[in-house]
């Protein structure tokens, strides 16, 4: 699993470092489109190998019978796909339909945290954490948030050396830590800015992976019958 979340980053973050010179090379939407073609399936077999041995490991504690704990769980895995997409991609981007471009955005979620994909996928392998509770998920999750505290890392030095100064006055203006910069006075929100059709989307995609979580179990039954997880053991 460590291997894929590896094999993951370097593409996802090493095609970002590569973005700038690509672009000037090939154009912007012809390196969407390769990025894309090869960070979309690795996404695909990480998640798909996950499905499949969630539960491998030792069972370090099992808590899903508690009271109100599911509830908890679904609640802040919704919470943490609302920080994970609306901020940051634009769906017509990614098959380069529109031109791909690197923006500042200083409205909406990033109001809340600069980098809501982190606060997204950290909140998410602490929920996924608490309700699975194997060693495999710890393993995971530790690979999972190592890889995005590298990327606000990443993310910042690259978006400082396209915006220079402007980046400056978002950086003094936000923070990382969600609703810090709200707490401190730096940021007001404007729920006006949240009543988005990405905001629908996301609620709507929300709904519909609450409704398949029911055929996981017969998606990590054909993943690990499938070439590919056999290769990969």
């Amino acid at each position: 699993m460590l291997s894929l979340i590896i094999g993951f980053a370097v593409i996802h973050s090493g095609g970002a470092a590569l973005r700038s010179r690509a672009e000037e090379l090939i154009g912007a939407r012809a390196w969407r489109l390769i990025f894309a073609t090869a960070s979309i399936p690795s996404a695909i077999v990480l998640i798909g190998y996950f499905l499949a041995h969630r539960y491998d490991g030792i069972r370090i504690w099992n808590i899903q019978g508690l009271y109100g704990i599911e509830q908890i769980v679904w609640v802040l895995t919704a919470i943490s796909f609302l920080f994970l997409y609306p901020a940051t991609y634009n769906l017509l981007e990614i098959p380069a339909v529109l031109k791909p471009e690197v923006k500042l955005y200083s409205k909406g979620i990033i109001r809340i945290s600069r980098h809501p994909q982190a606060v997204g996928q950290i909140l998410w392998c602490l929920t996924h954490s608490l309700w699975i509770g194997t060693s495999f998920m710890l393993v995971t999750s530790i690979g999972l948030i190592g890889h995005h505290i590298f990327a606000i890392w990443h993310g910042d030095q690259r978006l400082k050396r396209k915006f220079g100064s402007a980046f400056d006055d978002l950086k003094q203006k936000t923070s990382v830590f969600p609703f810090l910069a709200v707490a401190d006075g730096r940021q007001q929100l404007d729920i006006k800015e949240f009543f988005k059709p990405s905001q629908v989307g996301i609620a709507i995609a929300i709904t519909i992976i609450w409704w398949a979580h029911r055929f996981i179990s017969i998606s990590s039954k054909a993943f690990l019958s499938s070439p590919l997880s056999k290769l990969l053991s």
